[in-house]
């Protein structure tokens, strides 16, 4: 079964469907503030240092599974919806490996679309339903299952399963030796707009049944991430920071899939177009997100068309289900 990626239909204002188009023909939109990765800066934080191959590790977040580990050195945060109106995370590391990053969990569908946009990565996870492991072995990606990495993976013994699987970065990589390199994903970095956006102090997110809270730090720089009311902690830096957070509301659908419950499995779309808010610098900014084919990278840009640079340093991308 071979994966093609996801499409969908364009949505929203003629302005944005002109933008859709123009990507999709090659254009650029006007760009405001440095392209990542010109100078060795990293494509995914804007910062010195890109790395040589990119990680994405699929992370539990439930009650049980925290504090996580690791998370402090990620780039990228992604969370999106799963069974139950919980959501998951999918780290993306490439600048930093830490030793060993978790607990890991299973791999979702919706993963493969998203990664899309970073080449033909590595993805590390603790495995996946019959029906998607087709799916996950055609997809254009480097696998890494504890079965194809035995090495790269150990399981704690102050916690009980299946949240103490963590997986060992460098070691995971030496295994996927054709995983790409940081590439442009459409992210670009610099100061904030001149103009406009909205002080703000805090922000909620909130899944069917999970919620989380980004507060803005003067002291720390950061936006500091809270889930389901408590910090968000990891068990090497304590509460989590962030320098930019994006709302990026996408079209949650029921998948064909369904766990052992018989929750049906929801497939986030991030090929598309649709509105977004990009928090930095204790700020808050109406956005828009372009995306026209699963191989190319998503851009952020002011209602305007500009492009909306985020703020140097690590990036939480909340994909929200659009009301």
């Amino acid at each position: 079964m071979a994966w093609t990626g996801g499409r969908t239909s364009w949505t929203g204002s003629s302005r944005r469907t002109v933008l859709a188009a123009g990507l999709a023909a090659g254009l650029s939109p006007m760009v405001a503030g440095c392209q990542a990765g010109d100078d060795g800066k990293s494509p995914f934080t804007g910062k010195d240092g890109a790395g040589d191959q990119v990680l994405a590790v699929k992370i539990d977040n439930v009650a049980a599974a925290r504090p996580q580990t690791g998370l402090e050195d990620a780039d990228i945060l992604y969370t999106e919806e799963v069974e139950a109106g919980l959501s998951r995370i999918l780290a993306v590391f490439a600048s930093h490996l830490p030793d060993r990053v978790g607990p890991v969990r299973s791999a979702r569908e919706s993963d493969l679309e998203l990664l899309r946009q970073f080449g033909h990565p590595a993805l590390a996870y603790s495995g996946a339903q019959a029906k998607l492991r087709p799916t996950l072995e055609s997809a254009p990606i480097s696998a890494l299952p504890p079965r194809k990495a035995p090495d790269a993976y150990v399981r704690s013994t102050d916690r009980a399963a299946p949240h103490n699987l963590y997986v060992r970065p460098a070691r995971a990589l030496k295994a996927a030796s054709d995983a790409s390199a940081p590439a442009d994903i459409g992210f670009r970095f610099g100061a904030a707009p001149a103009k406009g956006g909205t002080r703000t102090m805090r922000q909620d997110v909130r899944y069917p049944a999970a919620r989380f809270s980004f507060t803005w730090s003067e002291s720390r720089d950061r936006w500091l991430v809270a889930m389901d009311g408590t910090p968000f902690r990891t068990t090497g830096a304590g509460q989590l920071g962030v320098a930019t957070v994006v709302i990026q509301y996408v079209t949650v659908r029921s998948s064909r899939l369904h766990d052992k419950w018989g929750s049906v499995t929801p497939y986030t779309q991030t090929v598309g177009s649709g509105d977004a808010l990009v928090l930095r610098d204790g700020k808050k900014y109406q956005a828009e997100w372009s995306r026209s084919t699963a191989d190319g990278g998503t851009t952020f840009t002011t209602p305007e068309g500009h492009a909306l640079p985020f703020a140097p340093g690590p990036v939480w991308v909340a994909l929200t289900p659009k009301g």
